[in-house]
């Protein structure tokens, strides 16, 4: 019912006998629409950006006020506080580091509840714990709101290109009347369940991404202590059984791949500190489902490690460099 008050465009694509409309037909008419957007970091912008280019007027804000320069200067409108955001757009994203900063922005004092329209669609795609999802969507429905949860990856490279993945929890119809902002910022949008769904897939697959990065930086540094040319190596994995995201599209090892942060002194792409919150996450969830990860859980502590020993700001990709150094190199 919720969607149905979202604007005469959705109202129209529901009286179809289709799901969906033609793209074009159904981009522009939302173009007239206002997207709030929360959360202007390293990819939260460039995922706001992709709204402004496919035409959909932006409100943004953040609480860091410099971040907020560049997409201005691009066209979108800036406010001060989340509620004010909510005030002016019936369909709003968050992308903000960790389950406090989410809690903060939907119900704190300044918060999108506080000032949300009856109807408006919500969607989240910062990666925190998935009952704080379900707790923000309870929140939002006595608000006459909807939750979505939709976290990403792909990193700031496929924000940057409009093509990452969404793993999407909320209800069904909600997932279908946001298509069409998914697939302004994303090229594979997956419908995973209820609320909470999104999240617990996006834990899955960056438990698997700390591990594997380990595991390449590892092997990496390996091979290059054997003499191997670390282009050689990376070449050699990626046409055999050991090819993985890491070695072939994120490689750790500085100079074997360029347009990512191993080839920018491992600037930008998802912190170090932010790896180590996920992985928090999934022992945490994990201790409670009684799910042994032994991996996972050596993976937390390198991680953790890394943060107290100035890693906390660099590309998590940044663990090459970190064993180089512990072994004294």
């Amino acid at each position: 019912m919720a969607a149905l008050l979202r604007g005469s465009w959705k109202s129209l694509r529901r009286c179809s006998k289709h799901v969906y409309w033609s793209h074009d037909f159904s981009r522009s008419m939302a173009s007239k629409t206002p997207v709030g957007f929360i959360g202007l970091g390293n990819m939260g912008t460039p995922m706001a950006r992709n709204l402004l280019k496919n035409g959909y007027p932006v409100i943004a804000t953040d609480s860091f006020p410099e971040s907020c320069k560049e997409l201005q200067d691009q066209g979108a409108q800036i406010l001060d506080t989340p509620a004010d955001v909510a005030d002016k757009a019936d369909r709003i994203i968050t992308m903000l580091p960790s389950s406090p900063n989410v809690i903060e922005v939907y119900t704190g004092p300044n918060g999108i509840l506080k000032r949300v329209k009856k109807g408006t669609l919500l969607i989240d795609s910062s990666t925190i714990d998935p009952s704080v999802s379900k707790e923000m969507a309870v929140a939002a429905e006595k608000a006459g709101s909807v939750f979505l949860d939709a976290p990403v990856s792909g990193g700031v490279g496929a924000a940057s290109l409009a093509k990452l993945t969404f793993m999407v929890g909320g209800a069904e119809e909600e997932f279908k009347a946001a298509q069409e902002l998914f697939t302004c910022m994303g090229d594979n949008v997956v419908y995973c369940g209820q609320v909470g769904a999104g999240q617990a897939a996006k834990m899955c697959n960056n438990l698997l991404l700390a591990i594997g990065m380990i595991g390449t930086a590892e092997t990496m540094n390996l091979g290059i202590r054997l003499g191997l040319d670390p282009k050689l190596l990376a070449q050699i994995l990626n046409m055999s059984s050991g090819r993985c995201w890491s070695s072939d599209s994120y490689n750790p090892v500085p100079g074997v791949m360029e347009g990512v942060p191993s080839a920018n002194n491992y600037q930008g792409g998802y912190g170090t500190t932010l790896m180590a919150k996920d992985l928090g996450l999934a022992q945490t969830t994990a201790t409670n489902t009684r799910t042994p990860i032994p991996l996972g859980a050596l993976a937390h502590q390198i991680f953790r490690v890394m943060c107290a020993r100035g890693y906390a700001n660099k590309d998590f990709s940044s663990v090459f460099q970190f064993l180089r150094e512990e072994e004294g190199q």
